[in-house]
């Protein structure tokens, strides 16, 4: 039997869940970037079940998401002021930090590292999840993206209920807060140094850190440090995805809305900003399969920031499964 779906996220029915994650269940929830599949963060039996539904290696680190800042020191030591800085400004939202871990950030959830990844996800739903599990002595709760390993971010419960509902038990439950209103996963920020350093690109840009901190980024690529979404081949669909490539006939088209159509080709998303782009990216992509199509030519979107992000996640997707 796989989980109930719940469509109407009560209070009643979160505060069920945050119970149900107490005893151990998993519990996929919404986010405004992706939803996520979520555990008790120091409960380790339960993390160990968000590795075997996403079929995820046991070495890759989880994403800790925390109430507020005010539990930022329960899981990380010796946090940087510029990471303060950060905090303060885009959280709650699409941003994650590592920090020094703390002794409650356990190696199940760091993958054997010494930091830790926390973020405050800025959803209604999540946001009061997490409070009505802090009522019952919850810290946080662990969650990756709620897919099988490696492939596409769900943004809706219904694609979390396709991908993975299979592999969740009776007492797990899936939350649907409707479309995710980002679409692409968080920044991801490594505060473990002298200055910040972009470890996975997101909405939170650049040019946004270095506002908010004062500080140059470093810009050395090179680090020991393993996170979400950083293989070289992730985000894939069944499907081949080509790049800055125009359709032929029968294959998917991604573009923006100011491209047209090829003949023959079967368009998947016409978004006409960035911001639309990022939003309808991955829905397009599993649509593709939906459809059984072999390929997907993609117009990418053109400049920094979230385009960036977008590139990124395309060019991992395009290297296949």
């Amino acid at each position: 039997m796989s989980a109930p779906l719940i469509s109407k996220c009560s209070a009643d029915s979160l505060s069920r869940a945050a119970a149900e994650l107490q005893k151990g269940a998993l519990i996929a929830f919404p986010t405004e970037t992706v939803y996520g599949l979520g555990a008790d963060a120091t409960n380790a039996e339960a993390v160990a079940r968000i590795y075997e539904v996403k079929g995820r290696p046991s070495e890759h680190p989880l994403i800790v998401h925390i109430a507020g800042m005010e539990n930022l020191d329960i899981w990380a030591r010796d946090t940087p002021i510029y990471a303060i800085s950060l905090a303060r400004d885009f959280w709650p939202g699409p941003m994650t930090l590592v920090l020094p871990r703390s002794d409650v950030a356990k190696d199940f959830i760091t993958g054997g590292q010494e930091s830790v990844g926390l973020r405050v996800p800025a959803h209604s739903i999540a946001l009061s999840l997490l409070s009505a599990f802090n009522k019952i002595g919850g810290l946080g709760i662990a969650a990756p993206s709620a897919n099988r390993f490696g492939q596409v971010s769900p943004t809706t419960a219904q694609a979390v209920e396709e991908e993975i509902g299979a592999y969740l038990s009776a007492n797990d439950l899936i939350l649907d807060g409707g479309p995710a209103l980002v679409g692409v996963e968080s920044t991801i920020i490594d505060c473990t140094g002298d200055a910040p350093r972009i470890l996975r690109p997101g909405a939170i840009t650049a040019a946004m850190i270095e506002e908010s901190t004062g500080l140059a980024l470093i810009d050395d690529a090179i680090t020991d440090i393993r996170v979400s979404g950083s293989l070289e081949n992730h985000y894939s669909p069944k499907a081949q995805v080509i790049l800055d490539a125009m359709a032929q006939v029968g294959e998917g088209f991604i573009a923006p809305a100011s491209i047209s159509t090829p003949r023959g080709a079967i368009r998947l998303a016409s978004p006409s900003t960035t911001d639309d782009y990022a939003r309808v990216l991955y829905a397009a992509l599993r649509a593709a399969d939906s459809q059984g199509l072999a390929r997907i030519a993609v117009i990418q979107p053109a400049g920094d920031g979230l385009a960036l992000a977008i590139r990124d996640r395309l060019l991992r997707a395009s290297r296949g499964r």
